[in-house]
């Protein structure tokens, strides 16, 4: 599929999504948030892709968040374009059953913030920043950064985020549990690298099951993930990873895991 709003490339298990548009510090119009969406939902669909990597093109800016210039594009209202465009890329990425790492290479404001916040890993630049920019032109948050937001660093922290709109450099985002981590420019594509390497090698259906079971125990009780644990284990032990591991620890070696 070819897309015109995105570079995507595939490689050893490994989708990579870029963010295409420099010229506009890859602001999100409608074209680009169908371009992510379609990426995500053919990455969940391919047997070979283990791990989703998604950063920006050029060197300042992941993403700058909506493409106001372009406005709705033909949208009745701002939440009718939530519903079409935005909300469908954050569902995507939040239901795919496979890792999907942020590689934060620049600013992530606004909606670009919450679509680094929707990813399993965040790994930044320390030169990045991160804003929730919507009170500045008096919105509220959107794109998930209210349901993410409180998970990621308590309800006091996510109201004073949210209604200041503040830059959070990377290495503060580190300390506030906002991300992952934090690296100097120049070690960031080792960094993930190393990331993106361990999860293209572990037991893909075991790591799309705890993302699966983590999600839902946001709004389950303790006897409901206790079934939802044992009926994913009783799937899980039937795959081959599973077999696999289980041989490589009794016999004291590496497991080679083929993610199915």
């Amino acid at each position: 599929m070819e897309y015109d709003n995105i570079l995507f490339e595939l490689s050893g298990g490994i989708a990579k999504i870029t963010l295409n548009r420099p010229q506009v510090y890859n602001a999100l119009s409608p074209g680009l948030l169908r371009d992510i969406t379609a990426a995500i939902n053919a990455a969940a669909t391919d047997d070979s892709v283990r791990v989703v990597v998604i950063t920006g093109a050029g060197e300042k800016a992941f993403c700058s968040g909506a493409d106001l210039k372009e406005g709705m594009a033909g949208a009745k209202s701002l939440g009718d374009s939530l519903r079409t465009n935005y909300n469908p890329m954050i569902l995507a990425i939040r239901s795919l059953t496979k890792p999907v790492i942020c590689r934060l290479n620049g600013v992530a404001a606004g909606a670009g913030c919450s679509l680094a916040l929707a990813c399993d890993v965040v790994i930044a630049a320390e030169e990045a920043y991160l804003s929730q920019i919507f009170v500045n032109i008096g919105l509220m948050p959107d794109a998930g950064s209210t349901f993410f937001l409180p998970r990621l660093v308590g309800m006091q922290r996510a109201f004073e985020l949210a209604s200041t709109g503040r830059k959070v450099s990377a290495t503060e985002a580190v300390q506030l549990g906002l991300i992952f981590k934090a690296v100097p420019s120049s070690e960031l594509d080792l960094t993930v690298s190393e990331v993106v390497s361990y999860y293209r090698n572990a037991p893909t259906k075991a790591i799309g099951a705890m993302k699966q079971a983590l999600n839902q125990s946001l709004y389950s009780n303790l006897e409901q993930m206790l079934e939802m644990e044992a009926q994913h284990q009783d799937e899980l032990s039937r795959t081959y990873d599973a077999s696999e591991g289980i041989m490589a620890f009794l016999q004291k070696r590496k497991a080679l895991y083929r993610g199915k």
